[in-house]
């Protein structure tokens, strides 16, 4: 069980603190709840205490696996499938499997993807999932701040166009 200040990462949202553990009556049952608010953007949720484990819910990395994080994105080669509806079926089950170096390999992509040729709204949508999903750990695990994360990210695209 994780308590109150405790950063996480949801496979779905990113990482966040735990400012709260709450008890919320829904359809007259009382369950716990995990009150989170997520590092980017300004989203706060509640998950259920008692089914964070199967939702997939895990503590954020650490600096130094933080770092190999960003020189896994560096080095990571594109992948350049054209069947559009493929590569996003594939991209959504990386994002929902929770692991950073997944999402990491679907934020690589759809940001070259992005410069090269531009986006469908549901890749635009995918690319900030991604995005956030990644930014946020990587800043709760006081690697660095979101501009010099956003700033590396940006530099390793820009020399492969």
């Amino acid at each position: 069980m994780y308590s109150v200040g405790d950063n996480v990462v949801h496979p779905m949202h990113g990482a966040g603190t735990i400012e709260d553990i709450r008890t919320i009556e829904v359809m007259g049952k009382k369950r716990k709840y995990y009150s989170v608010r997520f590092a980017v953007g300004s989203m706060t949720t509640n998950i259920p205490v008692d089914s964070s484990e199967s939702i997939g819910i895990r503590d954020v990395i650490d600096k130094a696996e933080a770092k190999r994080v960003i020189e896994t994105f560096i080095k990571l080669p594109i992948s350049d499938d054209t069947n559009w509806n493929k590569r996003q079926r594939d991209n959504i089950s990386k994002i929902k499997s929770g692991d950073i170096y997944q999402v990491l390999e679907v934020l690589k992509d759809l940001m070259y993807r992005d410069r090269r040729r531009g986006l469908s709204t549901n890749e635009r949508k995918t690319l900030g999932s991604a995005k956030q999903i990644v930014l946020s750990e990587l800043v709760l695990s006081s690697y660095a701040s979101q501009s010099d994360i956003e700033s590396i990210m940006q530099d390793t695209i820009e020399k492969l166009i």
